[in-house]
């Protein structure tokens, strides 16, 4: 059970959230709440501290606690984007790995990989499960799980996919080391050196880099940072290339954060589905939406449309990255998928996946997304108000729907390869643009992970990076 204070905090954020304490109000005196809520003046002060660890009160001297007072111009989000209109191998992914590495030093103020902070995940059940997993099931965990994986796991995802639309039986699934093996297998399954790939501009590195594994050719496509991929441009682009495969992620992309509406999903589908072209739809991020309702996915929306969609998750940004738990529902790739997976690794191991399926039938995964989204939609807004006082005039910045990472716009003449250098000699790491497209567009363009504790060292980091980034434009 969530501590005292946290709870008292959760309920003062949604009146704040709410307006019922508008910008600029003092919130109730500590001993005044201490007697209504019945609780001791020590919960109400730890409230009050998680309240400006969230940047959304301040307290004044001999005065009380206030509610801060927000930006009061938004923040412009940045345009739709404009990638070259032909394919292209994809190119300039040698920075990733060391900012992957940065990602593990406790030195590093961490902006750059989207990997959640501990604090974001439930270490303790997880734990749990772990030594519950391997106890009671001594033989079974020094075992192969071969593909398509345990079917106790299989069937707790196929139950919650159902609860999202999705008709889909534990038989359908095969469990993955991660979403990446999941994204490389469905590439595996429908596509051959040398094709062409449409995908959304700017994407995921990890995409990118598993296209040039695989020898493939990158098509980029206009993607808006609200409305998503462009369905005119990928029409375009259909009528024009020989395009085998289009792998979007409609729900909370990274790094734009846009949620697709289930019309232009619907419409993406039927496209798609009309010139035969499957779909590998990366739900990631599915489960973080800031909304009171899971968007569903594009798979659930497919009946009718003549799609065929590969679904691909994994539980990394919600659960633990370590465990390396994904899965993929490759429809009538099925038994290519199995072999393939059998081929590259014979199987994912098996005491993760008990551990999982054990989180998942005990109800303490539900209960984590219900903490875990406000969590991350807050961690969120702190960040984007947070570059909104530090940075130049001019920025733009991203209001994802979902997720936890924030695409930052720069002037036009700051390099953001550059920027990244400076930053990581001061301690900061960031993921600049060009890691984001095969053709290293995005030069003057930023990822930030909002995923990290708030605190003096994180405001100071951001701080410098306005004045990094200030000193580049004018340089």
């Amino acid at each position: 059970m969530d501590p005292l204070y946290d709870r008292l905090a959760r309920e003062l954020r949604e009146c704040i959230v709410t307006g019922v304490y508008g910008a600029g109000e003092r919130l109730p005196g500590v001993r005044t709440l201490s007697r209504t809520r019945g609780v001791s003046v020590a919960t109400v002060l730890a409230a009050y501290r998680r309240l400006e660890d969230d940047v959304l009160i301040e307290a004044r001297p001999r005065s009380g606690y206030y509610v801060r007072n927000r930006p009061t111009k938004a923040i412009p989000a940045p345009a739709r984007s404009a990638p070259a209109a032909q394919p292209s191998p994809v190119t300039g992914q040698e920075l990733v790995l060391s900012l992957v590495k940065a990602s593990n030093d406790p030195a590093v103020v961490q902006f750059g990989a989207a990997v959640p902070d501990p604090s974001f995940l439930p270490v303790r059940t997880v734990e749990r499960a772990l030594a519950r997993a391997a106890r009671q099931h001594r033989n079974r965990a020094a075992a192969y799980a071969f593909p398509p994986g345990l079917p106790e796991l299989r069937r707790q995802i196929a139950r919650r996919m159902s609860a999202y639309g999705c008709a889909t039986g534990a038989d359908d699934v095969v469990i993955t080391n991660g979403c990446q093996e999941a994204l490389v297998l469905a590439l595996r399954a429908v596509t051959r050196p040398g094709d062409v790939v449409a995908i959304e501009s700017p994407t995921f590195y990890g995409l990118l880099q598993a296209l040039d594994s695989l020898q493939l050719e990158a098509l980029e496509i206009p993607t808006d940072p609200v409305d998503g991929l462009s369905l005119e441009a990928l029409q375009l682009a259909l009528e024009r290339w020989p395009v085998r495969a289009c792998i979007a992620t409609p729900n909370f992309s990274n790094p734009l954060g846009y949620c697709m509406s289930e019309s232009r999903k619907r419409r993406l589908l039927t496209l798609l589905g009309a010139r035969g072209v499957p779909l590998i739809e990366d739900d990631i991020y599915g489960d973080l939406g800031f909304g009171p309702r899971r968007p569903p996915p594009c798979l659930a929306l497919s009946e009718g449309t003549g799609a065929e969609v590969l679904y691909c998750a994994s539980f990394s940004k919600t659960l633990s990255p370590g465990l390396r738990v994904g899965w993929l529902v490759p429809g009538h790739h099925q038994a290519r998928v199995e072999y393939l997976k059998y081929v590259l690794n014979m199987a994912s191991p098996t005491v993760p996946q008990l551990a999982l399926a054990d989180v998942l039938h005990s109800g303490g995964y539900e209960r984590h997304l219900r903490t875990v989204r406000s969590d991350y939609a807050r961690a969120v807004g702190r960040m984007i108000e947070a570059v909104t006082r530090h940075f130049p005039a001019g920025t733009r910045i991203t209001q994802p729907a979902g997720g936890f990472v924030v695409w930052v716009e720069l002037a036009p003449q700051v390099d953001s390869l550059r920027l990244a250098q400076l930053a990581r000699a001061e301690g900061v790491s960031i993921a600049p643009g060009p890691i984001f497209s095969a053709t290293q567009k995005y030069r003057n363009f930023m990822r930030l992970s909002c995923a990290c504790p708030w605190h003096s060292d994180v405001e100071t980091a951001l701080a410098r990076l306005g004045t990094l980034t200030a000193n580049l434009s004018i340089g």
